[in-house]
């Protein structure tokens, strides 16, 4: 088969793979973002006006967009995919929304995988973990092999089970982010950060919680908004399940808050990085509870 690639979506995790994955010469993008046809230039990857002109020839489609704007893309794509072609839907959506976009899909040509990235996709790059699922789901962990990517591991032939694992999983992950944030602002706020973090390295010694509660931080001011849409996803899982999102909804409010206040992680350290959040959230209502 044919392994030209096509990319639905250029931001860090679509530039990333088509850096690391060596794609010059062999892959087509479209973001609805034009800043990015400068980094497809840069790498080689040819900009495209639009998905039909992304999607021509081409065997792999990765869609790497928002998770808001995932079934618009599967909709999109699903009369203009090729022959067979392996839509790789790589998006932190529910379960439910993979389903709903693999129905999409099953009204063209093409063949609907759904994927999961388990981690960050830097410092990871191509041996960042991946779930894969579905009908097609051994064709496209060959397929995706064979691009470069180092860590893929089928998990079922029904299209959600991988979603449904990263998002269970990140109902700890990032809800851990959360409450990390709303206990070392009280720790500052009270004067105690020092001591708490210091309790919390005696009953757990796998990683210093000042590295944790700081690399925590970082990824919500970084990635917050992304993170949040995620979870937003996450809570919905947990409603179709009969289970109520509690502290999953109140991780999207806090993933939300940190990501919209726009601020760089202070490169001063923790206390510095407390200090310009607390700030920043007084400064935006959201300590006052008005947002």
């Amino acid at each position: 088969m044919n392994r030209s690639i096509a990319l639905i979506g250029f931001g860090e995790a679509g530039s990333t793979f088509a850096g690391a994955g060596d794609w010059a010469g062999q892959a087509r993008a479209f973001d609805v973002l034009p800043e990015r046809r400068e980094v497809m230039a840069e790498l080689g990857i040819t900009a495209c006006d639009g998905v039909e002109q992304a999607l021509s020839g081409a065997s792999l489609v990765l869609s790497l967009v928002t998770a808001d704007a995932a079934p618009k893309v599967a909709q999109a794509v699903a009369p203009v995919l090729g022959e067979g072609a392996l839509f790789c839907d790589m998006n932190s959506v529910a379960p439910g929304t993979k389903r709903a976009a693999a129905k999409a899909i099953a009204t063209g040509k093409g063949r609907y995988v759904d994927v999961a990235v388990l981690a960050p996709v830097n410092p990871a790059r191509m041996k960042v973990p991946l779930l894969v699922s579905g009908p097609d789901a051994a064709e496209a962990h060959t397929a995706l092999e064979a691009v470069g990517f180092a860590n893929v591991r089928t998990v079922g032939a029904d299209v959600g089970r991988a979603s449904a694992i990263k998002l269970v999983r990140s109902v700890m992950v990032k809800g851990l982010e959360a409450l990390t944030a709303e206990m070392m602002m009280a720790a500052h706020a009270e004067g105690v950060a020092e001591e708490v973090l210091a309790s919390l390295d005696a009953s757990e010694k796998t990683i210093p919680w000042t590295s944790r509660a700081d690399y925590n931080l970082d990824r919500m001011l970084v990635h917050g908004r992304r993170r949040a849409a995620e979870m937003d996803e996450a809570a919905e899982m947990l409603r179709s399940l009969g289970i109520p999102p509690l502290m999953t909804e109140n991780t999207v409010a806090w993933q939300q808050a940190l990501g919209e206040l726009g601020i760089a992680p202070p490169p001063e350290g923790l206390e510095a990085k407390l200090a310009a959040i607390v700030k920043a959230v007084g400064a935006a209502g959201v300590l006052k509870g008005e947002n």
